[in-house]
């Protein structure tokens, strides 16, 4: 049963009254089976039974749509009842109460206040019943009323619940934003602001060198920053990061970005290997990006003393790409976390950037129709990019 008529059965049977009104109907009609039921253009579920005659049918049971008079009565919105099958000329020779062997049956539709049908109130017997009473009619009718009322009221409160939690996630969110934010940017920028006024002050040509080298650093770092706030806001906002995809030689753009990114780190070596002996389809711009934060990400967090890895191939018709670097294992907690935007590490690590690094390189691999996972041990942590290549 798909989740969503889970959610129907489940929303019956919340309704307090519901035992009583099945136990009312069986009583003042006579009936031994009844049940609300959930009916749409192609289902017949159950969601709550009280069943006398052992017809065996139980919440979250169904039956095929077209056996069914609830079907007709979705259709038309209107109620049926027959007292005597056997003696009703229209539904005397009608297939459904051969089938399900009853003479005596009622069923009403259960509307909600915009007037969608959710499903009927209904109750079956082997035996005749003395249905035609106004005031049988008139208690099916007012319970119906009742439980298109309480189901309406159960959506709402559940609607209003669910938009709760999400304004609560999104202050939550953008709070944290703004914190991160103000801080990551204020670090960069006060170092522009300091080198400006060291060459205003001593205009000195070999130092002034030196101090555009971290002016151009910092400036690289905010607009990093800006790239990765633009992508986040595309990713939440935009329905996902958009793709310009076609073949390209994966090897070289993998050995461009690491080569920009070695310039800004000339102690530390990254290794790159690459066997893939075909083009890959891709957006080279977005696998660069990725590449270049999952090495970022190794440069800041892994031993400095250890070099960092880079590995590609075509493994059984899928690319994989990974990155790998010595260091601390990362804990189970936090590897959970690693690709939710703002994660910033452990405690106590170097920490740049505003923690959207490997949030923005998970939503490039999904943008592809991949995926990027890590395992981290003592040993070595490693972080891969598996994407599966058209046959």
């Amino acid at each position: 049963m798909p989740d969503s008529h889970a959610a129907d059965v489940a929303a019956v049977n919340r309704i307090g009254v519901v035992p009583t009104i099945l136990d009312t109907v069986c009583r003042a009609t006579g009936m031994g089976f009844a049940a609300i039921a959930r009916v749409t253009d192609q289902r017949w579920i159950a969601c709550s039974v009280r069943d006398e005659i052992d017809f065996g049918l139980a919440p979250g049971g169904e039956l095929p749509l077209e056996t069914t008079i609830c079907h007709e009565i979705r259709q038309t919105g209107e109620p049926v009842v027959i007292a005597d099958v056997q003696r009703d000329p229209h539904f005397r020779d009608h297939a459904t109460p051969a089938l399900y062997g009853f003479r005596s049956y009622i069923s009403v539709p259960i509307r909600l206040p915009d007037g969608r049908v959710f499903g009927t109130l209904c109750a079956i017997d082997p035996h005749p019943a003395d249905l035609e009473r106004a005031e049988i009619r008139g208690m099916f009718a007012m319970f119906a009323d009742l439980l298109g009322f309480h189901l309406d009221a159960t959506d709402r409160l559940a609607a209003s619940e669910a938009e709760l939690l999400t304004e609560r996630k999104a202050a939550e969110l953008r709070e944290q934003f703004i914190a991160v934010l103000g801080h990551d940017l204020r670090n960069p920028l006060a170092s522009v602001r300091a080198g400006i006024h060291l060459l205003g002050k001593r205009p000195e040509h070999g130092r002034g060198e030196t101090i555009l080298a971290q002016m151009q650093g910092s400036l690289d770092r905010m607009a990093n920053m800006i790239d990765n706030i633009l992508d986040f806001a595309r990713g939440r906002l935009g329905g996902g990061l958009s793709l310009q995809r076609h073949p390209v030689a994966i090897d070289a753009i993998l050995r461009q970005i690491v080569a920009e990114l070695a310039v800004g780190h000339p102690e530390r070596i990254i290794d790159v290997a690459c066997s893939a002996d075909r083009p890959i389809d891709c957006d080279p711009q977005r696998i660069a990006q990725m590449l270049s934060n999952l090495v970022g990400n190794a440069l800041t967090h892994g031993a400095a003393d250890m070099p960092i890895a880079v590995r590609c191939a075509i493994e059984e018709g899928v690319f994989v790409l990974s990155v790998s670097n010595a260091g601390d294992e990362i804990p189970p907690a936090a590897r959970a976390q690693l690709f939710h935007p703002f994660s910033r590490g452990k405690p106590g690590s170097r920490r740049e950037g505003l923690g959207l690094g490997l949030y923005i390189a998970s939503e490039i691999a999904t943008a592809h129709g991949g995926t990027l996972g890590v395992a981290s041990s003592p040993r070595e942590t490693c972080f891969t990019f598996r994407m599966p290549l058209a046959a």
